[in-house]
């Protein structure tokens, strides 16, 4: 995927602003495939027998599964030239989610900090997929890079002008 001019700066997310995301239903089959590709076939997700034995009475979607889809529906929520995912500040699993649930992310910048003599900008998200209730079923605090216009340090946070990023960015 490329940049496009949609596709926003470091300069033009504001602390305070918040995006919803359009909505994603998890099924079965990405259940299934999940545990597929990451080895996790604990019986809480494939098994409904066993499920059905537990306080959520059927099977769950896996917490990663969950998260991973929530990161592809920020892509677009809103469009940002992320340069990479830097981490997790904190990371809270409230509830569960079932296969038919429709999920959505509720972002919100909380901080800014340029970085790279200002070709880039540390952005801190304070994050929150909601389940089709409204509900809240994960939440927590993420950081990305972002790519800034270059050399115009107008962001809200102090300008570290001298040094260029202080960690390595992780590939997205």
């Amino acid at each position: 995927m490329s940049f496009t001019a949609a596709h926003l700066f470091f300069e033009d997310l504001e602390i305070g602003k918040e995006w919803l995301s359009a909505g994603r239903t998890i099924t079965e089959a990405d259940i299934v495939n999940f545990a597929g590709l990451s080895g996790d076939f604990n019986p809480i997700h494939v098994d409904h027998q066993f499920a059905a034995q537990t306080p959520f009475r059927r099977p769950i979607a896996h917490g990663m599964l969950v998260f991973a889809v929530a990161s592809g529906l920020g892509v677009y929520c809103p469009p940002v030239r992320t340069l990479a995912f830097l981490g997790v500040r904190e990371w809270h699993f409230r509830g569960p989610v079932y296969p038919g649930d429709t999920i959505r992310i509720r972002g919100r910048v909380i901080e800014k900090t340029i970085r790279g003599r200002g070709r880039r900008g540390e952005i801190v998200w304070q994050r929150q997929i909601l389940n089709q209730d409204e509900r809240v079923v994960q939440e927590g605090i993420l950081i990305t890079l972002v790519e800034a216009r270059g050399g115009s340090s107008n962001s809200e946070a102090p300008s570290d002008e001298n040094s260029d990023d202080r960690r390595e960015p992780s590939a997205t």
